[in-house]
């Protein structure tokens, strides 16, 4: 399950922490709202390792998730060879979402997306599920779910009528080699 709501996915980690036959990712804003999913959250019992929280400062866009992805994401589903990819699918970390800070545009979320479709074509004949999260912008909400289902339909012709947020990102390279520190990635 790789989750990219804004929101820790705190009820769906609760379901399968315990389980080794689930890998749980979620990319998230932290702190915020529920407030769980820190970093060394990485599941109980026999399903310790197999929960992945990336905890995210205020201000990631585009770049951030890419390089989280590229780096982090897909080595360790990678490692973990899944049969399916179930992907809870939250388009309220656009730039412009009321309820949040993060910053990626229509065009990032589109990326992610076609980025996921070509993860589960590698690791597990194409088998894919997006199920909708949040998103509290109407505009955002709309073009970014139709741009993932361009993307689940091999198309590229992705739109982003908002454009990319104005402020710069945060720096990730320090987090980025903290995570793969913790995670042996």
């Amino acid at each position: 399950i790789v989750d990219f709501d804004v929101h820790h996915g705190n009820g769906t980690q609760a379901i399968f922490e315990e389980q080794p036959a689930v890998f749980y990712v979620s990319t998230h804003q932290y702190p915020h709202y529920p407030g769980t999913g820190g970093l060394r959250e990485m599941g109980r019992g026999p399903g310790k390792g197999f929960t992945l929280n990336l905890p995210l400062p205020p201000g990631v866009g585009d770049e951030g998730f890419t390089r989280l992805y590229e780096e982090i994401v897909f080595p360790a589903l990678r490692r973990f060879q899944p049969q399916l990819l179930l992907i809870s699918a939250g388009y309220d970390a656009h730039w412009d979402d009321p309820l949040a800070g993060m910053a990626l545009s229509l065009t990032g979320l589109a990326r992610i997306s076609q980025m996921l479709v070509d993860q589960a074509q590698t690791l597990c004949q194409g088998r894919i599920v997006f199920t909708l999260e949040g998103g509290y912008h109407p505009v955002a909400l709309s073009v970014g779910v139709a741009n993932s289902i361009k993307a689940l339909s091999g198309r590229s012709d992705f739109s982003d009528p908002l454009g990319k947020a104005a402020q710069p990102e945060p720096d990730l390279n320090d987090y980025l080699r903290e995570v793969k520190k913790i995670h042996g990635l």
